[in-house]
């Protein structure tokens, strides 16, 4: 027979008993609610382990690529100099440039401290990032529901449901997309994210998770700094990555609304504090003014593709996990994860009308109130009934498929991989090129992988290839016009020679199908591309 409290005829339970009892509710599912009658590990605990390891071995086994030399970048420039860091791929002053966001600049203390490369210090980051992302989602799991299976079934959704095309965008959350961007500022963020989620709704509800006693007082829960600590952590996330904290704030609006019973004078304040200490975190970090990210068009014409192929990038996530969510919906209309999906899809419609195609991405956290619903309708304990039975066969098949058409190649390697699944991208290594170039000189070069990879060096380009607040746009359009008339094959020696002087270029990285021009000498060749690099002679 359990345990129980001592009491006397008339009296409620001793209120020590109580104060234990609720320290015991309020760990982590990773730490699984551990008291001195239980030391087994949740399966969270040992499923998320498993987790980490796996997706860490497939994270270092893949080279990095795509986004990861940009990120490279920003710690190089950190590292030289961390308190007036240069633009990260150009011979320009890197003032107002978001990627110097206080991610970044840990990434550069450390790299300081240890004297790792950028490309070492983004390749270190991944396993960190996952750590984050996993504890916050069994935080915030835990916080919709005390079933110990739901963080579990949760992970393996959020990383098995999407579609069956390749999302290969940072920030989304399935096997493929993770296997290449766990280095990067938006896994930080999205980690933050769910821990984020998971105090607001600690808050709103007055406590955690279901079935705990409310409690609301001066330094408690309830606590003035407490949600000031809040509101300084979604500041932190608007600074590391703008476009996850757009997803974030709404997340959290939705979470708020749903649980937040009796709008007094002292909860209104204690919210307002949490919005003040947002905004003052966010408007107060002197690398970059946050505020003037708004509405900037830099990088929406790109992120167009995620509306056009939202129905394949999504279509398991949504059709397996809207019965979910009607369920909740009909037991609650106010139920968080409910709301949560409408504002996330409310602001991927205000993208897509205002033309503003950048909160696109958002889609990348308006799937996680389906796939959790789903998880917490499957977690419940057995027998189960008709609909939850055909709910959770549908749901295997679904897991299967994301995993055979789009997800196993990221944790599968070639060489034992029976089928043939698609592979995470293998771009080549330019070590052979930055042996040559100076960290600091400037390179022209229109090869895609080239131009993405070789700032990662500490390579300046000619001409940028993202977008960036620290460089006008219309200058950006201008230097790469002029790459264009260098390696034009019409182009005069006259007319290249104007174009070097202009940015100080002294390197090239030619594909196989152009010429070296008459003024350069080969130095070098990469025999996996076939590409050359060629000294521009003085």
């Amino acid at each position: 027979m359990p345990r129980t409290a001592h009491t006397t005829p008339g009296s409620g339970p001793d209120p020590r008993v109580r104060r234990r009892r609720r320290g015991a509710l309020g760990v982590t599912a990773l730490r699984g609610g551990r008291t001195r009658l239980s030391r087994r590990p949740t399966p969270y605990v040992v499923m998320g382990g498993l987790f980490w390891l796996v997706m860490t071995l497939a994270y270092w086994r893949v080279p990095l690529c795509c986004d990861a030399g940009q990120h490279a970048a920003v710690v190089e420039r950190l590292r030289w100099d961390l308190l007036h860091p240069a633009h990260p791929t150009a011979d320009l002053p890197g003032a107002g440039s978001p990627y110097y966001s206080p991610y970044a600049v840990a990434q550069g203390v450390l790299a300081r401290l240890t004297g790792l490369s950028g490309w070492s210090v983004v390749k270190l980051a991944g396993p960190v990032n996952l750590l984050v992302l996993l504890t916050g989602i069994g935080r915030f799991v835990r916080v919709l529901t005390p079933r110990p299976w739901a963080p579990v079934l949760a992970v393996l959704f959020m990383t098995l449901l999407w579609g069956t095309e390749r999302v290969l965008w940072s920030g989304f959350l399935g096997l493929m997309s993770l296997t290449m961007t766990l280095g990067y500022p938006s896994a930080f963020a999205t980690g933050l994210t769910f821990w984020a989620w998971a105090w607001t709704g600690a808050r709103a509800r007055g406590g955690g998770s279901p079935g705990r006693v409310r409690y609301v007082g001066p330094s408690g829960l309830g606590g003035v700094w407490a949600y000031a600590a809040l509101g300084a952590l979604y500041g932190l996330i608007v600074l590391v990555h703008p476009i996850t904290a757009a997803a974030s704030l709404a997340g959290a609006v939705a979470i708020v609304a749903a649980w937040q019973r009796g709008w007094r004078r002292p909860v209104v304040a204690r919210w307002a504090s949490a919005g003040a200490a947002a905004l003052a975190v966010a408007v107060s970090w002197p690398y970059y003014a946050v505020l003037s990210l708004v509405g900037h068009p830099g990088v929406d014409g790109v992120h167009r593709l995620l509306y056009e192929s939202a129905a394949g990038n999504l279509w398991l996530a949504m059709l397996l996990g809207l019965p979910a969510l009607w369920a909740r919906g009909r037991r609650s209309p106010r139920d968080p994860l409910v709301l949560m999906c409408a504002v996330e899809c409310l602001t991927v419609a205000y993208g897509w009308v205002s033309g503003h195609y950048t909160y696109g991405r958002v889609l990348a956290l308006a799937a996680v109130p389906a796939q959790f619903a789903l998880a917490v309708e499957l977690a419940a304990p057995r027998p189960w009934g008709w609909a939850r039975r055909l709910l959770g066969g549908a749901a295997a098949v679904g897991v299967c498929v994301g995993f055979w058409t789009v997800q196993a190649g990221a944790v599968v390697p070639r060489a034992l991989d029976p089928v043939g699944f698609d592979q995470p991208p293998r771009w080549p290594s330019y070590d052979w090129a930055a042996r040559h170039v100076r960290a600091g000189e400037t390179l022209i070069t229109d090869g895609y992988a080239a131009a993405r990879a070789l700032p990662g060096y500490g390579v300046n380009m000619a001409a940028p290839t993202w977008p960036d607040p620290a460089l006008e746009e219309g200058e950006r359009g201008r230097r790469h016009a002029d790459v264009r008339a260098y390696l034009d094959p019409a182009s005069t020696r006259e007319r290249r020679a104007v174009v070097a002087r202009r940015y100080g270029v002294r390197w090239l990285v030619l594909t196989p199908r152009q010429k070296v021009p008459a003024e350069a000498v080969v130095v070098d060749w990469s025999p996996r591309t076939g590409e050359v690099l060629a000294r521009i002679a003085p």
